[in-house]
């Protein structure tokens, strides 16, 4: 069952070829999966994901705005033994937008909404002692913005909370990544654990309340994004078939943003995890012939909490996946998929008070990928 280049490229159909809608602001997964390919390889994807959040109860139709984000990647094999990458992603980040006709969320036309937006840009070495091991490491590039605006009566009001602005400008911070790979090519089988550590930025912040009236300029904000693993598992079960599997885990139980004047005027963070994230996701990809391959996958994310912030109110998902991949030549091919999230309820609580139930919610997420090898 020995791979060719066809065939190994099924293990590209594990990755997430759809977005993640993951516990706290995680998107992208952090798959290094590219990296892990043989011989000289680059590629290119976009991922689109089309949330529903709704509360019967609190009258909100939808607060989720749809999303997209890149990624790319690009691996070199030096020599027999070193390996070179460059991947490129937008790890954690949030959108939201509340209906500006809902007085829980809204106020004189304004509501309350979201934008956090990271990139990251990781730079790999590895070492390959044998056919069957590689070692791998590298520093990680990062930088995190964001902008939030609270309104309406879930935040106390015009006269409290519901009139706040922060502005979070952009901050780059320096991480690293390590991890080790083990593969038997004759049986399809590859393992991977890779560790990514958390990242400590601090944020030029300026916040106003009272709608822009009171101005607090000039403060710093610490963001420390989580340091995290990835667990990812391919065999082949038969003649041109893989089983796969990932598990990561994040360290989202002590993620806290809390604004200096915010957290004074309330004594609260402006957002907060009470629970590590876990997630899964199991599957199956075969080849039908020289150009066609496919895969199927279900996966499960356990949330970060509940009770959750109104700025993003689901916990976890069950999801199912299809990805099917076109290879016109050897050296390249085209790959597109299609998730469905069945989105967990969650209670929305501000400043410790749950002020509504947002269920039966749901996402479509879709992804495009080419890749090239030379």
């Amino acid at each position: 069952m020995k791979l060719n280049k066809i065939y190994s490229a099924i293990f590209l159909s594990t990755l997430p070829l759809t977005p993640a809608l993951a516990a706290g602001l995680d998107r992208s997964g952090q798959s290094i999966a590219a990296f892990l390919q043989s011989g000289n390889y680059a590629e290119a994807g976009i991922s689109v994901l089309d949330p529903k959040v709704k509360s019967n109860q609190l009258k909100v139709n939808d607060m989720a705005e749809d999303y997209y984000f890149p990624s790319a990647a690009i691996k070199v094999q030096a020599t027999d033994k070193i390996s070179l990458g460059l991947l490129y992603d937008q790890p954690f980040g949030a959108e939201s937008l509340y209906p500006s006709t809902n007085p829980v969320f809204a106020v004189n036309g304004e509501a309350t909404q979201v934008e956090v937006e990271t990139h990251n840009l990781t730079a790999l070495i590895g070492y390959q002692p044998t056919e069957n091991w590689n070692f791998y490491a590298g520093p990680v590039y990062q930088t995190v913005k964001g902008t939030v605006s609270l309104r309406g009566f879930a935040y106390g009001g015009a006269t409290k909370l519901g009139s706040y602005d922060i502005n979070l400008k952009e901050d780059n911070a320096y991480g690293w990544l390590a991890g080790f790979a083990y593969q038997i090519p004759d049986i399809a089988l590859k393992a991977a654990v890779t560790y990514r550590s958390e990242i400590k930025h601090e944020l030029d912040t300026s916040e106003t309340f009272g709608f822009g009236a009171i101005k607090q300029p000039n403060a710093l904000t610490e963001v420390v994004t989580p340091q995290s693993v990835n667990i990812d598992f391919q065999t082949g079960i038969a003649a041109n078939t893989l089983a796969f599997a990932n598990i990561r885990w994040v360290h989202w139980d002590q993620f806290a943003v809390s604004p200096k004047f915010l957290n004074a005027a309330s004594g609260n963070n402006l957002i907060d995890y009470s629970d590590d994230q876990w997630s899964a996701t199991v599957g199956v990809g075969r080849k039908f012939n020289n150009q066609w391959s496919g895969s199927a996958s279900v996966g499960y994310d356990s949330g970060a909490g509940n009770p959750v912030t109104t700025l993003g109110p689901t916990e976890g998902y069950w999801s199912v996946g299809l990805g099917g991949q076109y290879s016109p030549a050897e050296n390249y091919f085209i790959q597109a998929g299609v998730k469905y999230f069945w989105l967990g309820d969650a209670h929305a609580q501000t400043g410790g008070n749950i002020v509504g139930e947002f269920t039966d919610n749901y996402a479509l997420g879709y992804g495009l990928k080419i890749g090239y090898r030379f």
